[in-house]
């Protein structure tokens, strides 16, 4: 479990992928001096698990699905990426509760100067548009914000100077891809609503039919 609060950001040094998956090698000489083989850690918002250490940089592995369901496959070597070690048991929750499930793929639509601040836009892939909502959590590439605005697709954040300066988001420009993680709470409302939707088994039978006169 994350919380969307970055700790530190890292550089992509090698990213090999294919049909079946892949690895990943981070320059992150500040993350590595706390990490162990078989760790957890969040890149970009993806929990990865920590298979080699050396020199600074850490490596994991990852699955077909992991490739299919994140913006790896777009990204390269010399990418900034944001990292973000599990949340301790009785540690602050500063952000919202992120589990480093990357559910999709959105595109920048635009990111706005406003005083020392900024206004970053994400298109919303259809199929996660019912999990975003107003003053709701939403993540991008593993970063924890409020949707302040939702409308037409496309779900608008509120960047302040901190996160602007310490992520990658001011590497990123329009158009670009980002790993989304909805809100856990809106997908297991949602769950639970489709679940009471679900058609309700007839009890009649052929049977019970003729024994009624039809």
């Amino acid at each position: 479990m994350f919380t969307g609060i970055v700790e530190a950001a890292g550089v992509i040094e090698a990213l090999e992928h294919g049909a079946d998956g892949g690895r990943i090698r981070v320059r992150a000489p500040e993350v590595c001096a706390r990490l162990e083989i078989g760790a957890s850690v969040a890149v970009n918002g993806c929990c990865l698990t920590v298979v080699e250490l050396s020199e600074g940089c850490f490596g994991a592995d990852l699955s077909g699905e992991s490739l299919r369901r994140t913006a790896f496959a777009e990204i390269a070597a010399g990418r900034r990426v944001n990292l973000e070690r599990p949340l301790p048991a009785g540690a602050p929750l500063g952000g919202h509760f992120v589990q480093g499930h990357v559910d999709g793929i959105g595109r920048i639509t635009h990111l706005k100067p406003e005083g020392a601040n900024w206004w970053c836009g994400v298109r919303i892939p259809g199929e996660l548009a019912k999990f975003v909502a107003p003053k709701g959590s939403i993540a991008f590439d593993g970063i924890s914000l409020t949707v302040a605005t939702w409308q037409d697709g496309i779900a608008e954040t509120a960047i302040i100077p901190h996160t602007w300066e310490h992520t990658n988001l001011h590497e990123l420009a329009v158009h670009d891809a980002v790993n989304i993680e909805c809100d856990i709470l809106a997908k297991y409302v949602e769950r639970m609503l489709d679940g009471n939707r679900a058609p309700v088994p007839s009890r009649l039978t052929v049977e019970e039919l003729r024994r009624q006169g039809f």
